[in-house]
């Protein structure tokens, strides 16, 4: 855990707890091991960072970057959450801020483990992952529309 920004909502216990539901809940799929480093930050890093890795000039709510796996099959990444945007989003979307701040853990977590959502079949795949994992958190569906 890398706090570039302050959260007392978001203490390393909860956020390893999301981690570790994000890889039980990935299934068949779940590597032998894992390891992730998450980065909390404001909107400058986190443009920044979106800046000169996607060529894309603003604050997203979460970055990936996934390293793969080893030769004996353990994964690892970087996972950035921008917590102005994820504040944002979470009010905008009338969402409590842990949920919205679970959801993009998973997220995250899903994209470490190599999955992506550049069409639309991947993308209701990953989706409907996402929404299993959160289920079992008691987190509701983010995908739903009310």
């Amino acid at each position: 855990m890398q706090y570039g920004m302050d959260e007392p909502r978001l203490p390393r216990w909860r956020l390893r707890r999301w981690v570790a539901a994000a890889l039980a809940g990935s299934g068949p799929e779940a590597p032998p091991a894992a390891a992730f480093t998450l980065r909390l930050v404001g909107v400058a890093e986190g443009r920044r960072l979106n800046r000169e890795f996607r060529q894309r000039d603003y604050a997203t709510n979460v970055l990936t970057f996934e390293y793969g796996a080893d030769p004996s099959g353990a994964v690892s990444g970087d996972i950035v959450l921008c917590l102005p945007v994820l504040r944002r989003e979470a009010r905008e979307q009338g969402k409590p801020f842990l949920h919205h701040a679970a959801h993009l853990v998973v997220h995250g977590v899903l994209h470490s483990l190599g999955h992506d959502h550049l069409d639309d079949a991947q993308a209701q795949r990953m989706e409907a992952q996402e929404t299993r994992i959160l289920a079992a958190m008691a987190i509701p569906d983010p995908y739903r529309v009310c």
